[in-house]
């Protein structure tokens, strides 16, 4: 019998996780699989769960959240035999997106019943993990105020992206990509292992989470009127093809700019130095996945 650990946020409401819950009961197949719901008590919590699970030999740890949630689980199994799956209860999901696990509940559960696994890279920022991207700039920006909000979902995301990207300023960066060195004036570089930020929110359609590279996507300085296509490019996945963006694939990436604060990963805005370093390590985890 395989075990799993799911871990839950108990602070997504007590209704929703007695519906998790049932579905877990209703849909995963207990002839395959034994399970144990665990809930996180603070922020990062997670990891620990993850780290607990592995040690203790678990089959698999169950994310049931978003981004974040799918981050802080990570950063608990890697360099273990431990598998990650997730259930898709965040606002963006853009790794379960990128993966093609079902947001439907059911479905996503089905997806582990199935258990398709395929190694993943994982990507590092400083030292610090994320699994679909990281980036600097208005990116990180928008990441700080949506963290701020009370409120999740599409319509606060594109109403802070409308808010303040008329007042943002394009930086000046330094960038050494495996080794060249580059300048750039940007609104904001995104360093992506995924394709998308979430909601469908495509930063780099056509990137693989197994090449065992990077795509630095740099969104240079552009008329703020076009704001709005470089919106619908994303979503419908033709964002690369725009004459303001442009695309390197490497290894290792140094960001740097003497204002440089704050950084994302994983949709999670933090402090960071002037000078970042991206590296990625090839095939680092494995992941159930969907279709």
């Amino acid at each position: 019998m395989k075990h799993l650990v799911f871990v839950v946020n108990p602070k997504s409401g007590v209704e929703r996780n007695k519906k998790i819950q049932a579905a877990i009961q209703a849909h995963l197949d207990q002839s395959v699989y034994s399970y144990e719901i665990q809930e996180t008590q603070h922020a990062g919590h997670g990891t620990k769960l993850a780290q607990d699970a592995a040690v203790k030999g678990a089959f698999a740890v169950v994310a049931v959240g978003g981004d974040g949630s799918v981050n802080d689980i990570i950063k608990g199994l890697l360099g273990t035999n431990t598998l990650l799956a997730i259930i898709p209860k965040g606002s963006g999901n853009g790794l379960a997106r990128t993966l093609g696990i079902p947001l439907d509940l059911a479905q996503a559960i089905q997806t582990i019943n199935r258990c398709r696994v395929e190694a993943i890279d994982i990507g590092f920022a400083n030292g610090k993990v994320f699994a679909s991207n990281a980036g600097v700039g208005f990116d990180a920006l928008v990441c700080k105020k949506f963290s701020q909000s009370k409120r999740r979902g599409l319509l606060v995301y594109t109403w802070l992206i409308t808010k303040h990207m008329w007042l943002y300023r394009s930086w000046d960066w330094n960038l050494v990509v495996d080794g060249q060195e580059y300048k750039e004036t940007a609104f904001f570089i995104s360093v992506a292992n995924g394709r998308q930020f979430g909601y469908n929110f495509k930063i780099a359609e056509d990137a693989s989470w197994t090449d065992g590279l990077l795509d630095l996507v740099i969104i240079r300085k552009f008329p703020k009127i076009l704001g709005a296509l470089l919106g619908f490019r994303m979503f419908s996945g033709t964002l690369l093809k725009s004459k303001y963006v442009h695309r390197i694939r490497a290894k290792q990436i140094i960001i740097s700019n003497p204002q440089l604060k704050w950084m994302q990963t994983d949709g999670d805005s933090q402090t960071c130095s002037n000078s970042i370093e991206f590296t990625i390590q090839e095939k680092a985890q494995k992941v159930i996945i969907g279709t």
